[in-house]
């Protein structure tokens, strides 16, 4: 068996492993452990997979991860969420759809300093979708609403699939969060318009009691003061991380450490913060840290084993043999993305294709930003899709409602994927909307 078989026996056996419910950093690292015995022998690959582990996460660039993770999930108990989401709730009080444009527009301001899907999804789960109900809007609409801004977060930056391809790509973090502004604000002008033209076209899709719609809209107690007090505190937290990152005044590192830090005294302040509240935001931040650590050095490795097959190689060479220019590339690759965001979540996807795909992307002289940009795109779209749909499964398991099924939810959201994907075709035709920004 030559090398590059044996690096295309590595995929079948991590696709195989992930089918038979084997983790993803297990699967990659026991794919590599057994690729590199073949290739050299067993002792060669256990010195090899002690060698990337160890190697894999010394730099102080990963840091950010639990920094950013901390500072999204003090902001999540810290009630910031909910007053967002007062604030948007009063400002679209008078147009038609206005609880769901709200929805939207403050999971992106929500984005801007959490960089996770999943906490934007439960926090608005609980605050926004009972809301909605409430003033005669129907179940699938609030979930589906709900459920598909959630994905904001992981585009607007800070983001933590930014993170994690700024790592794969060896490009650099700040210019992924930078190539992210543009993107993530036409994606949510994107899920608006589609809010506006449900709301006047088929109304029925969105209100089951257009009469109590309008009434409720017309009852607020919201004046500017309250507003404006409200809103402070997120605005001061979006200013101090992205206006410093931005500003050159801090690294990604220090721009998180510094968001912590900020997160953790509004908690303080608004007295939301007990000691066991503390405790389980701080569990929570090791888990999904350590997650993601464990993921970024089984990636590593299995990356590492894919240089040493020579696959990504043989990859270039099956282009060029089939005659696939970039384009063709390009579309196939997104596909393949889109396929995969059907069964495995987002950060297993860019574990696997990116490297494979990155030295094709470089070998046809491609913006790496661009394509990081529009690869989260393609990944995000795989939050939403059937049957694994993680930000879908967070609504469900977040609003604990025996009303709504899982298939509400997935039929709710489906009108965002469609209008994900308009927008992934538009960045995709469009590569200066990810570039400009990140090349000022």
């Amino acid at each position: 068996m030559s090398d590059v078989q044996v690096g295309l026996l590595s995929i079948l056996l991590i696709l195989a492993a992930i089918y038979f419910g084997m983790h993803i950093g297990v699967a990659l690292i026991v794919t590599s452990f057994v690729c590199v015995a073949l290739i050299k022998s067993p002792e060669i690959a256990a010195r090899f997979v002690a060698a990337s582990a160890n190697d894999a996460i010394r730099d102080y660039l990963f840091g950010v991860i639990p920094l950013f993770v901390l500072m999204g999930m003090l902001v999540s108990v810290s009630g910031i969420g909910r007053d967002t989401f007062d604030v948007f709730q009063w400002l679209t009080r008078r147009i038609r759809g206005g609880l769901g444009l709200a929805t939207v527009c403050a999971n992106a301001v929500f984005a801007a300093i959490t960089g996770i899907s999943i906490a934007s999804a439960s926090v608005f789960t609980k605050v926004a979708v009972p809301e909605m109900i409430r003033h005669g809007y129907t179940r699938r609409f609030a979930v589906g609403v709900v459920a598909g801004s959630s994905v904001l977060g992981m585009l607007i930056p800070p983001s933590l699939l930014m993170i994690v391809y700024g790592v794969l790509a060896e490009e650099s973090i700040g210019r992924m969060f930078i190539a992210g502004i543009v993107p993530g604000i036409v994606l949510a002008l994107g899920f608006l318009l589609l809010i506006v033209g449900m709301a006047y076209l088929r109304p029925n899709a969105i209100l089951d009691n257009p009469a109590l719609a309008a009434r409720h809209a017309a009852e607020s107690n919201e004046t500017w003061r309250s507003a404006s007090l409200k809103f402070l505190p997120i605005c001061l937290l979006i200013v101090l991380v992205l206006g410093g990152l931005y500003g050159g005044l801090f690294t990604p590192t220090e721009a998180g450490a510094v968001g912590a830090a900020g997160a953790f005294v509004i908690a303080l302040l608004r007295r939301s913060l007990s000691w066991r509240k503390l405790w389980n935001v701080l569990t929570e931040t090791g888990y999904v840290s350590v997650s993601v650590l464990f993921l970024i050095i089984s990636a590593m490795l299995y990356s590492r084993m894919l240089a040493l097959t020579g696959m990504p190689g043989g990859a270039m060479q099956a282009i060029a043999t089939l005659e696939m220019g970039p384009w063709a590339f390009l579309i196939a690759y997104l596909l393949i993305v889109l396929a995969l965001g059907c069964i495995i979540d987002s950060v297993s996807i860019m574990l696997i294709m990116l490297p494979i795909a990155l030295p094709v992307a470089q070998s046809f002289n491609m913006d790496l930003i661009w394509f990081g940009v529009v690869t989260v795109v393609a990944v995000e779209i795989g939050l939403l899709t059937p049957p694994f749909g993680v930000s879908v499964y967070t609504v469900k398991s977040a609003l604990n409602d025996p009303h709504i099924s899982i298939r509400d939810i997935f039929v709710g959201v489906l009108p965002f994927v469609l209008a994900m994907v308009v927008v992934l075709a538009l960045l995709v035709v469009v590569p200066s909307l990810s570039t400009w920004l990140a090349r000022l």
